[in-house]
């Protein structure tokens, strides 16, 4: 089993995971948690979103499958077709990408600040996931930045 295969594997028995409605995801690059295989398995169970780049803002979407997504322009990533989701106070849990993570929550993206703009206009629970290598002791904070409510890895949870 994969090093991510394994961390979402645990995710799945999360109660936050279990009893969610309406799940934040992301469509993995190469270089994050591998989250393709664990999208296709729980959108019919679950409304699964993903994040579509558009202009300087993630826009979210419903993924209804591989067959209706298309290559994105900002990172090559696919990404669902179809209307925006704006429902955000629907969305009951968040699973986010980083860079790297801190202990304390903290998240470190690509710099664009795509999650830093979505982050705020949630009331989800959120998760950030990452690889045990992409841990630092302490990242550097913005006033605007928005700490996980917990940071996954494959060997556990650091908060």
């Amino acid at each position: 089993m994969t090093k991510s295969a394994a961390l979402l594997e645990k995710l799945e028995q999360h109660p936050k995971f279990a009893s969610a409605r309406t799940v934040l995801l992301y469509y993995s690059l190469d270089d994050e948690v591998q989250t393709h295989d664990f999208v296709e398995k729980w959108h019919r169970q679950k409304t699964v979103l993903l994040p579509v780049v558009k202009g300087d803002e993630l826009e979210l979407r419903i993924y209804t499958g591989r067959q209706n997504l298309k290559t994105g322009e900002a990172y090559h990533i696919e990404e669902p077709t179809g209307e925006a989701f704006t429902a955000y106070e629907k969305i009951d849990l968040a699973i986010i990408p980083g860079v790297s993570f801190d202990a304390r929550g903290n998240r470190l993206g690509r710099g664009k600040g795509y999650y830093d703009k979505l982050l705020p206009l949630l009331h989800s629970y959120n998760i950030g996931i990452c690889y045990n290598f992409q841990v630092n002791e302490k990242l550097p904070v913005e006033p605007f930045d928005r700490r996980m409510d917990e940071v996954w890895t494959e060997n556990g949870i650091l908060k």
